[in-house]
């Protein structure tokens, strides 16, 4: 018997869908996506990976490696036997996935995990909560990995993009090349994380952007 993959020209682009509702209209659940979902109730931190399984891969395992025991933990994560990518992936500022939604809504910290294209060993860090972004982008430092958080691609300032839609509006997202998404360089990397978001959150000023500004820019 001869098994023939599916043709690229017959899958669903991601690019046309304007939310979730539109994602869920054309693949399904437990057969081209899966969402998992951990809820730790005395944190309101949440990790979550959008992009995970086979979209982004790697950002699963680094996702629960920064959540551990302690955080809560969202993965909406892709299963496809191929074209993971271009079926499954909804831009961050159109990801409306109601689980996720409900699950950072009552969390003041919420950081996502993205894969990037890149060959070099460059993160990059954004994020409306500028504090956090620049806590990780530190702790990131000191574990010798380095991290932007200006003047690259992944700035996530867009209010809707689901790093900024937790409690506060304010979030952050990491971006990493596909090099520091496995072995050692993942481990350090989810260590890093960890220890950032046990740090104190220091006070920070109002956003000074206009909401002009913020939609100009829906990067990430």
């Amino acid at each position: 018997m001869i098994i023939r993959s599916e043709s690229s020209n017959a899958v669903p682009d991601a690019r046309t869908y304007r939310s979730f509702a539109d994602l869920a209209n054309a693949q399904l659940r437990g057969r081209d996506f899966e969402i998992s979902i951990t809820r730790r109730h005395a944190s309101r931190v949440a990790v979550i990976a959008p992009h995970a399984g086979e979209i982004e891969d790697g950002t699963s395992e680094l996702a629960r490696a920064i959540a551990g025991d302690d955080h809560n933990l969202y993965l909406f994560e892709g299963i496809r036997p191929e074209y993971n990518y271009r079926a499954l992936h909804l831009t961050s500022h159109l990801f409306d996935e109601p689980e996720c939604l409900a699950l950072i809504a009552d969390c003041t910290v919420v950081v996502a995990v993205h894969g990037c294209a890149g060959l070099d060993d460059r993160l990059f860090v954004g994020g409306r909560d500028t504090g956090l972004r620049d806590r990780l982008a530190a702790a990131l430092l000191a574990a010798e990995h380095r991290a932007e958080t200006a003047g690259h691609r992944y700035p996530a300032v867009h209010p809707n993009n689901v790093c900024n839609r937790g409690a506060t509006g304010r979030g952050a997202q990491i971006e990493l090349p596909h090099s520091l998404r496995r072995g050692g360089a993942a481990h350090a990397i989810a260590a890093a994380v960890r220890a950032a978001l046990s740090d104190p959150p220091r006070a920070q000023p109002a956003c000074s952007c206009t909401v002009d500004q913020l939609l100009s820019n829906p990067a990430g």
